[in-house]
């Protein structure tokens, strides 16, 4: 048996916000551990807050994405990457005119009973 496995048809998430994700490993993969997954954020996107029970570790491929975490605004660029430990309320971005690619990691594996979203417009 061969010690190791490649992906080679990622499960892509259904959206409607026109953002792409291509979940490469995770809960769509039995790993429940770790979610490694690819995106794309079109440009003026933007996700409700959430505050997560994993911590996510993101990598900026391409374009700018912007990061409320606890109140203050971070924006990341092209090579630079960020972990945001579990806990924090953070809310993700692309007010800019460009798309965003980049990677994210979560640990343990990215899942909607984890995320913990704030339904928009309630505080």
């Amino acid at each position: 048996m061969k010690k190791y496995k490649i992906q080679q048809s990622p499960f892509v998430v259904p959206t409607n916000d026109g953002k792409l994700i291509e979940e490469h490993w995770g809960n769509s993969t039995g790993n429940s551990n770790v979610s490694i997954a690819h995106m794309v954020a079109p440009p003026d996107w933007s996700e409700p807050h959430q505050t997560p029970e994993f911590d996510e570790f993101t990598y900026i491929i391409s374009g700018k994405k912007q990061f409320e975490i606890d109140g203050e605004i971070v924006v990341l660029e092209k090579g630079q990457s960020i972990l945001i430990e579990k806990g924090a309320r953070i809310r993700y971005s692309n007010p800019f005119s460009e798309a965003c690619e980049y990677l994210a990691i979560c640990l343990p594996a990215f899942s909607m009973e984890l995320v913990n979203r704030e339904v928009e417009g309630v505080d």
